[in-house]
């Protein structure tokens, strides 16, 4: 007969790491969405606290209480939902720029429900959603994001995250100066070429007053922009390989933040 057993300090620190990778996947790109049943979200976790529990080298936990304990659990969750957090703020550029799209052709009035995320998008930012989500799990993002996850626990250990608002702030700025910068560089193709229509429009305005350039604009709008969706998806791998690259990029950082 088989007999496993586990002391109360080996169990305590388990339950951290459980903490720390359940609380990541409960908000990371990928894992977090609506599709993913909450069984293959638990299931997840804790098979990889078990790989990760017998890989990292425990240290001794300082506390007395069990309000002690539960600091530490709220210091694990933490650290789980801010490196989630980062990896999960990169995938909201895309939806960014299909709202800019949107906009520019004349398509914004039309909005769909997410069902992934239960909100209203715009139809491009859904698209683009879409297959730039398909393209991310093609490049291995799932493995990138648990590897990842379990090399955090060198560097941050069990109960040794530091939250220091100063630098989690200007990782957050440092996103938001890429969220604008890679959102407009996707929807540019997009932008320059509407903005030429309505300096086309503009001219024959001047030129032909008597036509009613804003019913035409408003049917050239949606069928230029269409047409120059089409013309730019061979654009989208490397629209994928700037949020992969962000995503990276904001792991790290918030990583950093928190050593």
């Amino acid at each position: 007969m088989i007999n496993y057993t586990i002391n109360v300090s080996d169990l305590e620190y388990f339950l951290l790491i459980m903490t720390r990778i359940s609380m990541f996947i409960s908000v990371a790109p990928l894992f977090s969405q609506r599709g993913v049943p909450n069984r293959v979200k638990i299931g997840l976790s804790f098979f990889i606290s078990v790989l990760v529990f017998g890989t990292i080298d425990r240290t001794p936990l300082d506390y007395n209480t069990v309000w002690g304990y539960a600091a530490i659990v709220l210091r694990e969750g933490m650290a789980g939902l801010l490196i989630g957090f980062a990896a999960n703020m990169a995938t909201t550029i895309v939806a960014f720029a299909g709202r800019i799209i949107d906009m520019e052709t004349g398509m914004s009035m039309a909005n769909l429900v997410d069902p992934t995320t239960n909100q209203s998008e715009s139809i491009s930012g859904v698209l683009y959603q879409y297959v730039i989500t398909l393209m991310l799990m093609i490049s291995g993002l799932h493995r990138y994001l648990i590897t990842a996850l379990c090399q955090t626990f060198e560097l941050i250990p069990v109960n040794g995250a530091v939250f220091e608002s100063t630098r989690l702030l200007d990782s957050i700025v440092t996103f938001l100066n890429d969220y604008i910068m890679l959102g407009f560089r996707i929807c540019l193709p997009v932008f320059a070429v509407m903005l030429l229509l309505n300096a086309i429009l503009g001219i024959m305005t001047k030129v032909a007053p008597q036509m009613n350039m804003f019913s035409v604009g408003m049917q050239l709008k949606v069928l230029t922009g269409i047409g120059t969706l089409l013309i730019t998806v061979g654009m989208l791998p490397m629209v994928s390989e700037m949020i992969f690259g962000e995503i990276r990029k904001m792991m790290v950082t918030f990583v950093q933040a928190m050593t």
